[in-house]
């Protein structure tokens, strides 16, 4: 699937020069690590304590527009059914480290560099499609033509990788590929993954439509057996070829649910796994708090048979179901007895006072668990760097030296039990190797370097009365007036303390506005708004907080649907903006299009890729340039993180916490949840014996 892709999808799921010093030693960590808990909750367990049957049913952000991964049209569920019925040649493993899968390759290695570089694959001699026929160089050659991106008829998301083959050929053993390149390609790992049969990929009438309805040849543990719905729903079955370990479920089913309904469907019995925003899992943890009366523990413990997936609960969750997701509200107020302390006394009164219906929906998703992990991918704060102030660098270093990132990491991250720590790389993610933190290229919170900065820049404060004008107007929800609404942030207003109030409690108080040539500092602040966006929206209040305290005025634009990424982001429409990147695995490859300086094209407009900030440099461009052609993975490393030293300096994108990814898992499942960087093996996925 196309980086590219992955990327917008995550964008929209976010609800999502002055002369520059040597900056490859501003490293303020060289921490590598994190905790293992904040990399991957999967429940694991060892294959024989799976059962050896049963349906699963799996979420899907929505129905799969194809199943080819390379296609433009494809999309994240596209990738995840890839991934049980294709080859991956190399998966990722916790700390995002490519593995060869032995289910495929036998081996891989670099055996030439000079006067090219070739790699040579040994291949599985097992590995067979569905047809019958061995996995082999056809099958490569195929793949390589397509995407290398010289022929037009291919309807490619990206030609990364491809374009630098200059060859792909049978090597002189049994089940061996050669592949030379044209140009070093030290992401050689990144290609053929997912691998297509030939007969996908040598014609482009199947590549750009055959493949919308299904997949007729695979070669993974599982393969389609049935689409209904459109595409909405996706019927895996065991491969009866698979030469490797036996799929432990009979089927994995795919399920096309958007995020704002998967509480319904969860109550329902409807699906086993899903990813869920923050409001549903909390749900789901204050169920399994509550105290369960007249049998409801024993029945919330009566899991259903691995055979039939989640058929026991059906007649429960249906009627639980068939109502919204709410509360009923109660008029009294909880007593608490004997020891117990005060939230044990709410959850028991609320218990014992709740209706037939509320202890229903309780009961169904106490078969839930809430499985939590770190997610290869980070919240940033965006700044558009070829319009109005922030055109100006020391303009955008003042943003960013105005920002407390550990604040909003701990705002996002603590009450969830993830590691609240601020990211300090655009490339990597913490865990991953090479990462270090090179956000002393720029440097950390500080008021008063911002305000420096800031009247380096000719803006220096205006009249005192300033400061009670940027506190005073309010949200703008389509863009037509005033600034922010600070209320969203506290949930509620303080009579008699307002805006001011607050603002001062937080300990962000408000500057008196600054100006050059009496014109105010305002930035126009798009972020999201809609279902799952409210922790956005209160990182966005926050960060509009701690503009005030060094003068800066926001006028914050809330948008939704698909208008945010295509009239503003991608447009260049706003100032600051908050949106989600996507980590990976091959940083030299795929960090290069989202931070490279933007070339004026022949029409005079500027050709951007995805770096929709607009902010890069010649210097930047030159170290990717380094890093995809250095084969030492060390010394290849060492050059991305020169590169994101220097985004650091730039100030277009300030990352500010990883994302947390929240998956709600049926207590019976093992083997899957929040993977975080990893792969699935969708082998071992199942229930609990």
């Amino acid at each position: 699937m196309s980086i590219a892709k992955r990327r917008r999808v995550a964008l929209l799921a976010t609800g999502v020069l002055l002369p520059l010093p040597w900056v490859s030693g501003c490293s303020s960590s060289g921490d590598d690590s994190s905790p293992a808990a904040a990399r991957q909750d999967v429940a694991a367990a060892a294959r024989d304590r799976v059962a050896g049957t049963g349906t699963l049913r799996w979420a899907l952000d929505a129905a799969p527009g194809t199943f080819n991964a390379f296609q433009t049209n494809a999309d994240s569920g596209t990738q995840r059914i890839a991934g049980a019925v294709l080859p991956s040649l190399f998966t990722l493993d916790g700390r995002g480290r490519p593995q060869r899968d032995a289910d495929y390759l036998e081996a891989a290695d670099v055996v030439d560099r000079e006067p090219k570089q070739v790699v040579r694959y040994k291949l599985n001699p097992k590995a067979v499609w569905t047809d019958g026929r061995p996995i082999g160089a056809e099958d490569f050659t195929a793949q390589w033509k397509a995407l290398r991106g010289t022929d037009g008829a291919y309807w490619t998301a990206r030609n990364a990788g491809y374009d630098r083959i200059a060859k792909v050929e049978p090597g002189d053993g049994a089940h061996e590929v050669e592949v030379t390149f044209a140009k070093p390609y030290a992401d050689w790992r990144s290609l053929f993954t997912p691998l297509y049969p030939k007969s996908v990929m040598g014609d482009p009438a199947a590549f750009n439509d055959g493949r919308r309805r299904g997949l007729a040849v695979s070669a993974g543990p599982f393969m389609m057996r049935r689409i209904t719905g459109g595409t909405k729903s996706v019927t895996l079955v065991r491969n009866p070829r698979w030469w490797g370990d036996r799929a432990r479920l009979d089927k994995l089913v795919f399920k096309a649910v958007p995020v704002k309904r998967r509480a319904a469907a969860l109550l329902a019995g409807k699906l086993d796994l899903a990813e869920v925003d923050r409001a549903t899992a909390e749900r789901i943890q204050a169920a399994g708090q509550a105290p369960a009366k007249n049998g409801a523990k024993k029945q919330a413990a009566a899991e259903p048979s691995a055979r039939h997936g989640a058929a026991g609960d059906q007649r429960t969750g249906e009627r639980a179901g068939q109502d919204r997701v709410d509360q009923d509200r109660v008029d009294q107020e909880p007593v608490a007895q004997g020891g117990r302390d005060a939230a044990d006394a709410m959850r028991a009164w609320a218990e014992a006072n709740a209706s037939e219906k509320v202890r229903a929906k309780t009961a169904a998703l106490r078969r839930f668990t809430v499985r939590k992990a770190l997610e290869p991918a980070y919240t940033q704060l965006a700044l558009n760097g070829t319009r109005g102030p922030l055109a100006d660098e020391r303009v955008r270093r003042a943003v960013a030296r105005a920002i407390d990132r550990k604040a909003l990491a701990e705002l996002v991250l603590k009450p969830l039990g993830l590691p609240a720590k601020p990211l300090g790389n655009h490339l990597l993610m913490a865990g991953q190797q090479g990462y270090k933190d090179h956000s002393g290229a720029i440097g950390g919170k500080d008021t008063h370097a911002a305000q420096a900065l800031l009247a380096d820049a000719g803006w220096r404060p205006g009249p005192a009365s300033d400061r009670e004008k940027a506190l005073g107007a309010g949200t703008d929800d389509e863009g037509r007036d005033g600034g922010r609404d600070t209320g969203r942030d506290t949930g509620r207003r303080d009579a008699g303390q307002g805006d001011a109030g607050r603002s001062e409690r937080s300990g962000h108080a408000a500057a008196a506005v600054v100006r050059k040539h009496g014109r105010p500092l305002e930035l126009r602040f798009v972020v999201p708004s809609g279902s799952g966006t409210a922790p956005l929206s209160k990182v966005g209040d926050r960060v509009a907080r701690m503009l005030e305290a060094v003068g800066v005025r926001t006028k914050v634009v809330k948008v939704s649907g698909s208008g945010y990424f295509k009239d503003h982001i991608a447009s260049g429409n706003y100032d600051l903006a908050l949106y989600s990147w996507p980590a990976s695995a091959y940083p030299a490859t795929d960090g290069r299009p989202i931070y490279a300086k933007p070339q004026p094209a022949a029409d005079g407009s500027l050709v951007v890729e995805q770096n929709y900030t607009r902010v890069g440099t010649d210097q930047i461009d030159h170290l990717f340039d380094q890093a995809i052609a250095e084969l030492d993975t060390g010394s290849s490393r060492a050059l991305v993180g020169r590169a994101d030293a220097r985004i650091w300096a730039a100030a277009g994108s300030i990352p500010l916490y990883q994302r947390p990814q929240l998956v709600a898992a049926r207590k019976t499942v093992v083997n899957a949840g929040a993977f975080g960087f990893a792969t699935p093996r969708y082998q071992d996925i199942g229930f609990r014996k």
